[in-house]
């Protein structure tokens, strides 16, 4: 079996350090944007709901069909 391909290694490497499990590392280094920091993206709440809910999509936070902007944000950062 082939090893999954990640987008941003240097990330995924941080956050597997940072106590993540390998399946939440990946989903966060290989979702779009992931690259992005230093205040180069956006700040959530400049973010309409639905970029909040595909980024919440990718990342596989439950529940967020049922979730507010405001809920969002918080899941996105507290994730």
């Amino acid at each position: 079996m082939s090893k999954p391909r990640i987008k941003n290694e240097d990330q995924y490497e941080a956050l597997k350090d940072k106590g993540y499990s390998k399946e939440k590392a990946a989903r966060i280094a290989n979702s779009p944007d992931s690259g992005k920091k230093g205040g180069k993206a956006d700040p959530y709440e400049e973010w309409t709901k639905n970029e909040l809910y595909d980024q919440a999509k990718n990342v596989g936070i439950d529940g967020r069909s049922k979730m507010n902007k405001k809920q969002l944000i918080k899941a996105l950062r507290n994730n």
